[in-house]
């Protein structure tokens, strides 16, 4: 009783272990197949298996260029078979990704987000006049929101508008300016407010979802 016994660890890797080792182990049949007309034969035969594990998506084309794929990565790459799609090559999909470049626009400010410098280059394409005015304040309105998101307490229009030029560089200056952005108290009870209905929607989504489960 004990020589059948099988143990994963003894086992041969499973490259694709979704597909479990009875999909593994009739491509390593294939494999063994000397014929390639009949290694043809079996290849079509095992993706056919393959795609009834998804049968909703059998018939996509794209899906069965996966399921190819998935065939070729299964046999390592060394099965010789017919393919209706490009044979992937093992090079390409085992070489590491690239480093993915974190955005670091303005780490000085954080708490403002990079989609404020954003914003800034943009409204520094726009030709003077009502419409530059317009977004700078709304620029200025949206940095105050987002340093009340940390600081629960205020913040005065003057700690904006300094921030604003320096992350301008110089570029927007509205220290001198007699405009005044949305209160602190207003942007918080706009804040809260927002926050409170989105907890009663994800509330109201838990009871529907309990009412369903009692039926």
């Amino acid at each position: 009783m004990e020589e059948t016994l099988q143990y994963n660890t003894q086992r041969s890797h499973l490259r694709i272990p979704e597909y479990g080792r009875h999909i593994q182990k009739m491509v390593d049949q294939a494999l063994k197949e000397p014929k390639k007309e009949q290694r043809n034969k079996m290849a079509h035969a095992i993706i056919g298996v393959m795609g009834n594990l998804n049968p909703h998506l059998r018939d996509v084309p794209d899906f069965q260029h996966k399921l190819w794929d998935q065939l070729f990565i299964m046999s390592d790459f060394s099965l010789d078979v017919d393919s209706p799609f490009p044979i992937p090559e093992k090079e390409v999909l085992t070489a590491r990704p690239d480093p993915l470049n974190y955005p670091q626009n303005f780490p000085k400010y954080r708490f403002y987000g990079n989609n404020i410098k954003r914003m800034i280059d943009a409204a520094l394409t726009f030709s003077e006049g009502e419409q530059k005015d317009a977004l700078v304040y709304v620029i200025a309105n949206h940095m105050k929101k987002c340093f009340l998101n940390w600081n629960k307490d205020t913040v005065e229009d003057a700690v904006i508008f300094e921030h604003l030029f320096e992350i301008s560089n110089g570029a927007i200056n509205l220290k001198n300016s007699n405009e005044m952005l949305t209160s602190s108290e207003e942007l918080i009870r706009l804040s809260n407010k927002r926050f409170g209905r989105q907890k009663q929607q994800h509330s109201n989504r838990n009871k529907k979802y309990r009412h369903k489960r009692r039926k």
